[in-house]
């Protein structure tokens, strides 16, 4: 089989993606990252939604990046939430411009391990889950950057440069909305209940309702038609 490596948050997207490159034929390598985020939940998801699809492999990278800081997801920044006092951006805003949640160069360092590894598989494809419609903003998830980096990839590896492999960055939600996604997904047969979306969790590990990530999720499922299976199983709990 074809091989694949998939960055895999434990996100709708993300999670989405792995369903899609696995139901193309790919054999699936997930590669997911701690590093200290403050919704480090996320993780879980991830393993669950890896083992679910049944990866090759399930590889978590840790590190740091509260040594950087910069984001309210990696430093002492209140995370924005909707209707909150002093919140910097409303729904209408979403998208109009880079949010604290922003993550200084997350997806290139994403992108940087996930190439490693695939030139050690031997795989040629690297999955990520970016798109371009329904998302906050983040200027690592724009078409013209992922293009860019993939030129680089067959730049900068030793598997391109001596003629072994042609490395591709497939994303194939980029022009999709949250809807679709979701009902892509559902098609595929994902259990959306394994999946993680919330920014800033609460104590008792529930969603919390209101930053970007839970708006643009509560979007997509109402864009679908469908109920969010983690909130009926919080709820339940």
């Amino acid at each position: 089989m074809k091989k694949a490596v998939v960055l895999l948050s434990g996100g709708i997207d993300s999670s989405t993606t792995l369903a899609i490159a696995r139901s193309e034929g790919y054999s699936c390598y997930a590669l997911s990252f701690d590093y200290s985020q403050r919704h480090r939940k996320e993780l879980d998801s991830a393993r669950k939604v890896a083992e679910a699809l049944g990866v090759e492999r399930h590889l978590v990278i840790r590190f740091d990046l509260r040594e950087i800081g910069g984001s309210a997801l990696t430093d002492e920044i209140e995370v924005p939430k909707q209707g909150a006092p002093g919140a910097e951006r409303s729904t209408a805003e979403q998208g109009s411009s880079i949010p604290v949640t922003y993550v200084p160069a997350r997806n290139t360092l994403f992108l940087s391990f996930g190439l490693a590894w695939a030139e050690v598989l031997g795989a040629g494809e690297i999955f990520i889950g970016a798109n371009a419609v329904d998302y906050s903003g983040y200027p690592d998830c724009r078409p013209e950057y992922l293009s860019a980096f993939e030129r680089m990839a067959n730049l900068a590896t030793r598997a391109s440069v001596e003629g072994e492999r042609v490395f591709r960055i497939q994303a194939p939600l980029l022009y999709l909305t949250k809807g679709e996604i979701i009902r892509r997904g559902t098609e595929l047969g994902l259990d959306y209940s394994l999946t993680w979306s919330c920014y800033d969790p609460t104590a008792e590990g529930r969603p919390c309702l209101r930053c970007d990530s839970c708006l643009f999720r509560e979007k997509g499922f109402a864009e679908a038609g469908l109920e969010d299976p983690l909130l009926r199983t919080s709820r339940e709990g």
